[in-house]
């Protein structure tokens, strides 16, 4: 039995190394510096659209729409809110947000229809809100692709715009800094990050000779004509992970790849509250079978991938003492690759030796996302069962 647990510790360790070493630096990730922008006249600065799907968001929608419409951007921009049949008053909380500011021209608030077969809600309303740009004659060079409770500072579509301007870029995504107030938030919301950016590295996404393309939903600018060449948005009708799918739709199309780029946050940051550990729970549950694509073998895998890099090594470690050696090293390489993102989210080093413990967490999480979509109760949102039917 202790051979096998040496065993195992060591090859926790050769994992954390290969991780750390040679997976584009996932575990640097941090804001990137902002650009300056160049004096133009305001006919010099391409229009944006802005698009905000929404489904009972009347706790945050206000505060979303006043960040967009309390922009400093020198070009045309128009924000459209697509109401995807909420309950709750969210388009008038919208309206009586531009009206507060006295910008009610520059709101457009759309009801959704219908949800079609083949199309997920979100998706589909994205894709009424790009119709409306069309049809009511908005000018739009770029769409800004974000959610409903999202809260953006004032030079946010500025510096957008810029990056991809600059950098020519057809895609340029912020994964916003999540709010991390509560005691769960503090415990469970760095780690949600540190484990997408080790699936997704920024640095891979950035590299246009690197295959590895992904986005984050609450925050995409998109290139129009991109868009269009790519497919539009009804090429992933039917994406519960939307958002890096769409990066990959953008970043492949045609002929070679194209630049895109993701990183995370200055300043743009998340509204909506995860007080408990339920609502962090069920936001990991809702796609992560999805990213698995439905498979069992694939699931078994990511168990069983995620107990040997974050169970192993405190196990080993704590049950071998000094004799679990390549346990503790590779406990210690855990904790320095964590600490960057700590950092960001304001944290003390002293949460890292706990990612252990956080990982089992999101396994857990994993599983129920798959024993969900096995129970026909898939990629639940907002009321609503969006992940296809298993079939029997």
């Amino acid at each position: 039995m202790i051979l096998i647990l040496f065993a195992l510790s060591c090859l926790s360790l050769l994992i954390w190394g290969v991780l750390l070493l040679a997976r584009g630096g996932f575990w640097r990730t941090r804001p990137a510096a902002p650009l300056a922008a160049k004096p133009r006249g305001s006919e010099g600065w391409p229009a944006v659209a802005a698009v905000v799907p929404a489904r009972n968001e009347a706790d945050v929608i206000a505060r979303a729409v006043a960040s967009l419409l309390g922009q400093d951007y020198a070009g045309a921009f128009h924000v459209i809110v697509v109401d995807d049949h909420s309950t709750d008053g969210t388009a008038d909380a919208a309206r009586a947000a531009a009206l507060q500011l006295q910008c009610a021209d520059r709101l457009t608030v759309l009801g959704a229809k219908p949800l079609p077969p083949g199309w997920s809600g979100k998706v589909w309303a994205q894709s009424q809100g790009i119709e409306a740009v069309k049809t009511l004659g908005f000018p739009a060079d770029f769409l800004l692709l974000t959610d409903a409770d999202i809260g953006h500072p004032p030079e946010a579509v500025t510096q957008l715009v810029v990056r991809a301007e600059e950098e020519k870029r057809d895609l340029v995504s912020l994964m916003v800094r999540l709010r991390c107030d509560s005691f769960w938030e503090k415990a469970l919301i760095p780690a949600f990050v540190f484990f997408f950016a080790k699936l997704y590295p920024f640095a891979w996404v950035n590299n246009p000779r690197h295959k590895t393309a992904a986005a984050a939903g609450g925050c995409m600018l998109v290139r129009r004509t991109a868009l269009e060449e790519a497919g539009g948005i009804e090429s992933i009708r039917a994406e519960l992970i939307d958002d890096c799918s769409l990066a990959a739709r953008i970043k492949h199309r045609g002929e070679g790849r194209h630049p895109i780029r993701l990183d995370v946050a200055a300043r743009s940051i998340s509204l909506r509250p995860y007080d408990s550990w339920k609502d962090i729970w069920n936001m990991i549950a809702r796609t992560a079978f999805t990213q698995l694509r439905y498979n069992g073998w694939l699931l078994a895998g990511t168990l069983a991938g995620m107990t040997i890099i974050y169970l192993v090594p405190p196990v080993v470690a704590l049950v071998l003492g000094p004799l679990g050696w390549p346990a503790w090293l590779a406990w210690a390489l855990m904790c320095c690759a964590y600490a960057p993102m700590l950092q960001y989210y304001g944290r003390s080093p002293l949460w890292a030796p706990f990612l252990p413990l956080v990982a089992l967490f999101y396994v857990g999480a994993t599983f129920a996302s798959a024993v969900r979509y096995w129970r026909g109760k898939g990629g639940q949102w907002k009321a609503r069962v969006q992940a296809p039917v298993q079939e029997r």
